[in-house]
């Protein structure tokens, strides 16, 4: 199976050589990057999914927060759009752009590049060791008591140089 894969590869290789040359691209570096206008052209077009069983979680966490942060948008659109008295507009547009926005954010986790990237952060994320919930309680009171601690710290020093600075210049506020 190996073999017919780099035999495809082969041939659609000598493929691009011979389109390219006519087409007056006949370095590798010039197939390669019109292959690459191609596939970033073409994969907002598509309706497939690219790995579909692969980084499920991290690819529906990521298109809920983009789609969240599109709606959000729309909605602010519309709080804008109250003054227009057509109600085609006020509510068409937002809505036209969510569908919009929706869309692209579908597509923007199934683009291959991100959707490895996001398959591969769902792959770190199951090897991480997670604390058990005591372990959670413990080290959170450590830095609770850590930061409350260095927070009384600076308060001594801050009442300490105010202290001294008032009484070296005399008890301020001296008015003239």
């Amino acid at each position: 199976m190996a073999k017919q894969h780099l035999t495809a590869d082969r041939d659609e290789d000598a493929e691009d050589a011979i389109s390219s040359r006519s087409a007056g691209r006949s370095s590798p570096a010039g197939r390669k990057k019109g292959r690459q206008m191609t596939a970033t052209t073409g994969w907002l077009f598509t309706g497939g999914l690219y790995k579909k069983t692969q980084g499920r979680v991290a690819r529906q966490l990521t298109f809920a927060g983009l789609l969240l942060a599109v709606l959000i948008g729309c909605w602010r659109l519309s709080v804008l759009l109250m003054d227009v008295q057509s109600s085609g507009i006020r509510y068409g547009v937002p809505l036209v752009i969510a569908a919009i926005g929706g869309w692209c954010a579908f597509r923007l986790v199934n683009m291959p590049k991100f959707a490895d990237f996001l398959i591969g952060v769902e792959a770190e994320m199951a090897k991480v060791s997670w604390p058990t919930r005591a372990e959670l309680v413990r080290s959170s009171g450590v830095v609770m008591v850590v930061i409350f601690g260095l927070a009384a710290v600076l308060a001594v020093y801050d009442l300490f140089w105010n202290w001294l600075l008032h009484n070296l210049t005399g008890g301020g506020g001296g008015g003239g």
